[in-house]
């Protein structure tokens, strides 16, 4: 099953209308520290399977990382060992900061 993509304006809508949304961040930790959306979980890409037991696959989780590549690789992930209801950020970080907070530093 294709994973959902969502554009900066779709996750900042269902940010406003799902209070439950987990929104989990990617990228390196040094990535996370320098731009961020408040509230994210930071989980890098490559300790993903050693934390999965962190996440809730009961939840809707919304990945993202700086362009929507590696988050993509980890929905995919996810996907693979039970969890349905991913959103891939589409553009990243990148794309939020430009559409919806440039308050967000770009790099």
């Amino acid at each position: 099953m294709p994973i959902s993509q969502w554009s900066p304006q779709q996750l900042q809508q269902n940010l406003l209308d799902n209070k439950h949304l987990l929104l989990l961040d990617v990228r390196e930790g040094n990535e996370f520290a320098y731009a961020r959306i408040e509230g994210s979980l930071n989980i890098p890409l490559g300790q993903i399977p050693g934390r999965v037991d962190e996440l809730d696959t009961e939840r809707d989780i919304a990945v993202i990382c700086h362009h929507g590549i590696r988050s993509q690789q980890a929905c995919q992930y996810l996907q693979q060992v039970g969890f349905v209801r991913l959103y891939n950020l589409k553009g990243g970080i990148d794309a939020w900061s430009v559409v919806c907070d440039p308050a967000v530093p770009r790099y």
